[in-house]
């Protein structure tokens, strides 16, 4: 007991001690109200609410992601009346925190991707990263313009922000099935990994086009050819920086250096940062594995500022019931039609019905992008101070945050559930002609009719491998065994 007084009165002191060299730098900014005070209470909150979520536990379910805890928690934090005066968070440094979380998620994608199976499954990759993500932003861009009433721009706006399945539920799940061999001899973990990441940026590339055109006094064309120089140039930028990446060292002293050289290239760039993390593993090799571990560590950090931010955005006393109930009608109709088409575009690529239905499942979740871009319209549309914009933008970050609360649970579920059912599982078979396995005692056996042999070696169990199976082949008893 006095070792563990001591121990807490020393972290009370540390913690003030810290305190007081941050209040010294920084000033008011660490006090309530300020903008530092109020991201670490919003960590802290967000942590917390992740692990409480998590342990929540159903039989025969997989534990309920932890992102579902940190977004209601930032949606607590704005909505408790005093605790919103309080947290207060600029909004270039949310802005600016999200684009982080999305880059690193992006960077342990490109390091858990397989080459090998991504070159045998190179066009069902591109298929399932393009086709379910435009058809679906194109479904819900008309649906919302008939529900919803909005402009069609802000309808692809809209569309694309939803279209995005997300890295941040579909990455750590592909992971955790890969380390367990679920689905890797047909390489569905590398295929998900990379047509998810591939899906993002291309939903982050309409996206951003869309947006050019909504804020932009230009031609339209040259916006759109604008978007699309992004994606070439993100792509070369990736390449190269990927190559340069290969000829940093790698032992135990500069370790460290790979992993934040790593995430510092990849924060400038988003498209460029699948490419370069993916060629900078391909050169490590083997020595990719404690940067992709360090990296996860940067994501246990970023992880609950990102969903923390984007709940936070969300003030429930400006929702419109009816805003809600369409924007549900606008993500279901989208959501059937990407499990729709992703089912049929996996048709051919070798899997068999139960790994197509999986796929399809696994493309359910939303989270990551929409955490990350959702509330760009609505910062734009601020800045503009047009109120129509401001309420179109609102209504795009509303169906974000929707979509967040209603497919990640569902998706993480579906996805732990479905995995070890519906994938098969790399298997070692070993053939034995037949192996015995014998327990005797040295017993005398008196026979039946009351006559003795001498004392011998006499099988009580026997167990034979034969074909995959363990038999007991105890043999008939010829008398009764005494001591």
């Amino acid at each position: 007991p006095c070792v563990c007084v001591c121990v807490t009165v020393c972290l009370l002191c540390l913690f003030s001690l810290l305190f007081g060299v941050v209040w010294a730098i920084t000033g008011h900014e660490c006090l309530p109200g300020g903008n530092l005070f109020g991201i670490v209470v919003l960590f802290i909150c967000s942590v917390l609410g992740g692990k409480l979520v998590g342990m929540i536990q159903l039989p025969t379910l997989p534990p309920f992601p932890p992102l579902l805890g940190m977004l209601l928690a930032g949606l607590l934090l704005r909505n408790v009346p005093y605790v919103t005066d309080a947290v207060y968070i600029d909004t270039h440094w949310s802005a600016a925190l999200r684009n982080i979380a999305l880059s690193i998620i992006l960077t342990r994608a490109g390091l858990g991707l397989d080459p090998t199976a991504l070159r045998r499954l190179k066009a069902v990759c591109v298929r399932l990263a393009v086709g379910p993500c435009v058809l679906e932003a194109s479904v819900v861009a008309v649906v919302s313009h008939f529900l919803l009433g909005l402009p069609w721009i802000w309808c692809f706006i809209q569309g694309f922000v939803l279209a995005a399945v997300s890295p941040a539920v579909v990455v750590p799940s592909m992971l955790l099935l890969q380390r367990e061999g679920f689905g890797v001899e047909k390489g569905i973990p590398t295929l998900l990994l990379a047509a998810g990441s591939f899906d993002a940026i291309l939903a982050i590339t309409g996206f951003s086009t869309c947006l050019g055109v909504a804020f932009s006094t230009g031609s339209t064309w040259m916006n759109i050819l604008k978007g699309l120089l992004e994606v070439v140039g993100g792509v070369v930028a990736g390449l190269i920086l990927g190559l340069f990446l290969c000829c940093v060292p790698g032992n135990d002293q500069v370790r460290m250096l790979r992993t934040l050289m790593l995430l510092g290239l990849s924060i400038f760039s988003v498209l460029s940062t699948l490419v370069l993390s993916f060629l900078a593993a391909l050169g490590w090799k083997t020595d990719k594995a404690p940067v992709a571990a360090m990296v996860g560590r940067s994501w246990d950090v970023f992880q609950p500022l990102l969903f923390g931010l984007i709940g936070a955005e969300i003030t429930i006393k400006s929702l419109s019931p009816s805003t809600v109930g369409l924007g549900l009608a606008c993500i279901s109709i989208g959501l059937v039609i990407r499990l729709l088409v992703t089912f049929l575009l996996v048709h051919f690529g070798g899997f068999n019905l139960k790994e197509k239905f999986f796929i399809s499942v696994a493309w359910l979740p939303k989270a990551t992008v929409q955490a990350a871009i959702g509330s760009k319209a609505l910062d734009l549309a601020r800045e503009e101070g047009d109120e129509t914009l401001i309420k179109f933008g609102l209504t795009v970050l509303t169906l974000a945050v929707i979509a967040i609360l209603t497919t990640a649970p569902i998706g993480a579920l579906g996805i732990g559930l479905a995995g070890p059912r519906l994938l098969s599982t790399e298997e070692t078979s070993i053939t034995f002609t037949a192996i015995f396995f014998s327990l005797t005692l040295d017993r005398q056996v008196m026979l039946s009719d009351g006559y003795s042999i001498p004392r011998q070696k006499v099988p009580l169990l026997q167990w034979q491998w034969h074909h995959g199976c363990i038999k007991r082949t105890t043999p008939p008893p010829c008398g009764r065994v005494v001591p």
